[in-house]
């Protein structure tokens, strides 16, 4: 299945529904995609995303491939959807990074990597809007990573049974191809980071784990349009100011 979130026109409430074509199927009836502004898919507790996860990434910055995932977080104040605006902290330098996102569908604990891949609902785009001059100095990231707007999400999230990787990874920047990878160069797996994380946190439903960035990660300024493009699961673009 392919998910969206729209607000329902009858309820006036955020609803998930299916997407078929261009029409959106929900509990109280149909609407055409073009007529409604998509949500975030999923209404994640918290983001946990994987730093380094591609070798040609840590090289590119300057950094050693780690020994084991790299984690840190994004808070859920942080998640925009397709076609919102990222807003630019006051920095001189912030970075695009276009990643695969695994949306959690059971809460779950302890997971084992061969058990692994049970507990994901499916897979959406991510952009891991990075402030690189606050990186610099905040050594947990949390003002780096975590601003307002930092984590779009979207447009819609494709269930396992649907799609498998590897999956090719895109970004573009007012139409010009910066990033261009494939999940198949993973340093650490989607069952390796799900065992991992699980290890020392419960996932919840609607939780969303971000896999890393290949290489090719460049600036954003006012006025560029970002887009990331992952087959098979769509296009999230958003604007910058």
């Amino acid at each position: 299945m392919r998910l969206v979130r729209v607000f329902d026109p009858t309820s006036q409430l955020p609803v998930t529904g299916r997407l078929e074509g261009n029409t959106i199927v929900l509990p109280s009836g149909r609407l055409p995609v073009e007529k409604v502004h998509l949500l975030p898919p999923c209404t994640p507790t918290k983001i946990v995303c994987v730093g380094r996860n591609y070798a040609a990434h840590a090289k590119e910055l300057g950094n050693d491939v780690p020994e084991r995932p790299l984690l840190f977080f994004k808070p859920p104040s942080a998640v925009i959807g397709p076609n919102d605006e990222i807003v630019l902290p006051r920095s001189s330098l912030i970075h695009h990074e276009a990643e695969l996102a695994l949306v959690i569908g059971v809460r779950c604990r302890n997971v084992l990597a061969q058990e692994a891949m049970s507990v994901v609902l499916g897979y959406t785009c991510m952009n891991d809007v990075s402030d690189r001059e606050a990186q610099k100095w905040d050594k947990n990231w949390v003002r780096a990573k975590g601003f307002d707007t930092s984590a779009p999400l979207g447009p819609m999230i494709v269930t396992t049974d649907e799609i498998e990787g590897p999956f090719h990874v895109m970004s573009r920047v007012n139409g010009e191809v910066r990033q261009d990878g494939s999940t198949g160069d993973f340093i650490f797996s989607i069952p390796a980071l799900i065992e991992e994380i699980s290890a020392y946190m419960t996932l919840e439903p609607g939780d969303v784990i971000a896999t890393g960035t290949p290489a090719g990660v460049g600036p954003l300024i006012s006025g560029d349009i970002v887009e990331v493009e992952i087959e098979g699961i769509g296009v999230l673009r958003n604007s910058v100011r």
